[in-house]
């Protein structure tokens, strides 16, 4: 029975098709990882086939060819932020509240998806200089699928809030920009920011001391202050 058990376990490991969930996951996070530090140019399937534990044949059987596996890797980490994203808009709460939540959950996705900001920035590289074929393919489906709901919904609440009287009459894309822009360049530049302070900006202190720092420029940068809000309701009010 013992040896029954243990070809079981041999049959079942990572490697075949028997656990096609768990060696999918695996190869994804090999490839998670060899994207982010090669590209999609420079990255090698031999490469994430060995750190997956699996086999190059295997490896083309989940996933056609490298450019599908780029994108299945894009849309995991695409998902996750817009899953973390929306659960954090879908909170009860004020404009203020629910926009200080977007803003933590993004900084809290980035800060535990390290890969995510180099991924980003070369997807967009590619898209940029490559006018036609895949990449431009590739990002349409991206803005379709993840940017443009974001977008919406986070402009949604900023422009919810201006209405309301609690946020400075901005525009709210250009908002949006800067806010993503403060918390996504911080990772990007984190080699650059080791060497002019000579302080790892990636410890939990320096995450939490950047997190806080994001939070009160977006505070401070929009909303209206607490009196003169709830004067600007109350004069709506009267008015209706």
């Amino acid at each position: 029975m013992r040896a029954a058990a243990q070809n079981g376990r041999a049959r079942t490991k990572l490697g075949t098709r028997a656990q096609p969930e768990q060696t999918r996951a695996a190869i994804l996070d090999a490839a998670r990882s060899e994207f982010s530090r090669e590209g999609l140019a420079g990255a090698r399937t031999d490469a994430i086939a060995k750190a997956a534990g699996v086999n190059k044949a295997l490896l083309y059987y989940y996933f056609h060819d490298k450019e599908a596996l780029y994108a299945a890797v894009l849309d995991r980490v695409f998902t996750g932020l817009q899953a973390t994203i929306n659960e954090a808009l879908d909170r009860p709460g004020s404009p203020r509240e629910r926009l200080l939540a977007y803003a933590g959950a993004h900084f809290d996705y980035i800060a535990g998806n390290l890969e995510y900001p180099r991924l980003m920035s070369r997807e967009l590289m590619r898209a940029r200089f490559e006018k036609a074929g895949p990449a431009q393919k590739n990002l349409r489906r991206l803005v379709a699928t993840y940017f443009q709901p974001v977008f919406r919904r986070v402009s949604g609440v900023i422009e919810e809030g201006i209405a309301s009287g609690d946020f400075r009459p901005v525009h709210a894309m250009h908002f949006l920009l800067t806010i993503v822009a403060s918390i996504v360049f911080y990772f990007i530049s984190t080699p650059v920011l080791q060497a002019v302070t000579g302080i790892d900006p990636l410890t939990p202190e320096r995450l939490a001391e950047r997190r806080a720092a994001v939070l009160d420029f977006v505070s401070a940068a929009l909303f209206v202050p607490t009196v003169e809000a709830g004067t600007k309701s109350a004069k709506k009010r009267s008015r209706s």
